[in-house]
């Protein structure tokens, strides 16, 4: 009896070993996430309500779109390319009219929630379902990128990893703080093909970028097919700074990107910069020139050498030939006509010029956007000026009712070098390191531009040093975050020590995206 109670004892501690191994591994594993308001989001939410637990996305997750909407479903499917890559789950989107359910992702559009506006969401977390909901579409897409945010960082990574998908639970209400919020690239001193344009909307969409202004056209290079003057591009696109061979969009090609950014809900506003700036059409068209001599191509860096011969019939013509092929192939709705840096343009003929040329803008009803020199003449409240680097231009602007896109050279110029030791880039507006980028606010930096004479946000790259997108991406990247964040969040939201520690959580997003970031001295990175 002995041995067999023995026996049986031996047995039944073998089992409880079994169980409390089995409760101690559960315990140490179990699966926890960091608070929805501890999450390093950029741009930061209005405003973030944590609670309790989290959901977990698995591969019987449905997105589910709450009407018939085709632009909720292009979310929707959006959505579910996107979390494929990284996750290995063919996430099936469907229609329905169910307002919850267990495990499963809705989007939703609400006629009750135009408090929202265009671009608000809000978005909802529970351990059993998360939902978006928004007034328009683009809310949806916004919701969307800000639950990517809040997933593991892995979810950027291009190849299928196995980790679990947690969302801490919670709400966010959030809108932007300005309706304009763009990045400008240019792509006439040095030629970005398609699919680096395409790279470059993907990383403005993530940060909630919704404009993306092309410098298609400068002193260096034309870079737009035009039907009617095919010379622009056969001679005009032929270069580019330091001699390379350039390169142009095809009309194909420039429809494609336009709706490929509309995808990710983002306006193309194409730019044809003259009077001065235009060299590549001078060279292109000698008939442009008051000598009816074409002059030689330049690959120089030089500024303010060029000008259309404002005087010239034919010279409208062409910009009206311009401008109408340009419009047809823009569904946006502005074109922006430059303006800057014409100093061989004398101010009697400049005038004259700018408000011809916003005449024909409007004639293919299109509005015009121009730097804030335009000013100078007389405009109209539809146009907008682009402040870069003259306040009494400004000034001139607003004082006219034009709204204001504040570029700043100082704060906003990605060109700019981040110190003396960075090896791209220039420094004759100052060296601008991450937290000057990020610690400012557009309705108190010009005396007399208030917060309702501002439409939003544009942080420009010039090309003049950039030949690739590594080389892109290290000068965007972090202060285009920053910028992003001046541009969506509300100011008495922004705060520097606070930014700071995010983007320093963002580094291991920055390296599972694939993105060549200048690593500040600034900030604590925590690579992983």
């Amino acid at each position: 009896m002995k041995k067999g109670r023995f026996r049986y004892l031996k047995i039944f501690g073998g089992i409880l070993f079994i169980l409390l191994t089995v409760l101690i591994i559960n315990h140490c594993t179990k699966e926890t996430t960091a608070p929805m308001d501890k999450a390093s989001l950029i741009p930061l939410p209005a405003k973030i309500a944590p609670s309790k637990g989290a959901f977990r996305l698995k591969r019987g997750t449905v997105i589910f779109v709450s009407n018939n909407s085709d632009e909720a479903f292009r979310v929707g499917d959006y959505l579910s390319d996107f979390l494929h890559t990284a996750t290995g789950y063919q996430l099936p989107v469907k229609a329905t009219n169910k307002t919850k359910g267990k495990k499963d992702i809705f989007l939703f559009l609400s006629k009750n929630q135009e408090e929202l506006g265009k671009e608000g969401y809000v978005l909802r977390v529970t351990p059993e379902m998360i939902s978006i909901t928004a007034y328009q579409p683009a809310g949806l897409f916004y919701g969307t990128q800000t639950l990517r945010q809040l997933l593991p960082y892995e979810i950027e990574k291009k190849s299928v990893q196995r980790v679990s998908w947690l969302v801490p639970a919670g709400t966010i209400t959030d809108k932007p703080e300005y309706a304009y919020r763009g990045a400008m690239l240019d792509v006439a001193r040095h030629f970005f093909p398609p699919e680096d344009v395409k790279a470059y909307i993907d990383m403005l969409a993530f940060f909630k970028i919704n404009m993306l202004h092309l410098h298609l056209s400068d002193d260096q290079g034309w870079r737009i097919e035009i039907k009617s003057w095919p010379k622009l591009t056969e001679i005009g696109g032929s270069t580019e700074v330091g001699s390379g061979k350039g390169g142009f969009y095809t009309r194909e090609e420039y429809k494609d990107l336009v709706n490929y950014a509309a995808d990710r809900f983002i306006t193309i506003i194409p730019e044809i910069d003259m009077p001065g700036h235009t060299n590549a059409a001078l060279a292109s068209y000698g008939v442009l020139n008051c000598d009816n001599k074409p002059r030689k191509l330049y690959t120089g860096t030089d500024v303010g050498f060029s000008t259309l011969c404002t005087s010239k019939d034919t010279v409208y013509s062409f910009i009206d030939d311009v401008m109408r092929e340009l419009a047809a192939m823009t569904p946006g709705s502005w074109i922006h006509i430059g303006g800057d840096e014409a100093h061989a343009t004398p101010m009697k003929e400049y005038i004259p010029f700018i408000e011809r040329t916003q005449e024909m803008v409007w004639a293919h009803k299109k509005y015009v956007i121009g730097w804030d020199e335009i000013a100078n003449a007389t405009i109209d409240k539809s146009t907008v000026i682009q402040f870069w680097d003259n306040n009494k231009n400004t000034l001139k602007g607003v004082r006219q009712g034009a709204k204001v896109i504040m570029s700043p050279a100082s704060r906003t110029y990605l060109d700019m070098q981040y110190d003396s030791t960075c090896n791209l880039g220039l420094h004759w507006s100052g060296y601008v390191e991450v937290d000057k980028a990020y610690d400012w606010d557009p309705a108190t930096l010009v005396p007399g531009v208030e917060k309702e004479n501002i439409l939003g946000i544009e942080s420009p790259l010039w090309t003049e040093t950039i030949t690739n997108m590594k080389d892109l991406e290290y000068m965007a990247f972090p202060r285009l975050a920053g910028h992003a964040e001046i541009g969506w969040t509300p100011a008495s939201e922004r705060k520097w020590d606070n930014y700071k520690i995010r983007l320093g959580n963002f580094a291991s997003r920055f390296n599972a995206m694939g993105i060549n970031f200048y690593h500040s001295p600034l900030i604590q990175w925590n690579d992983e």
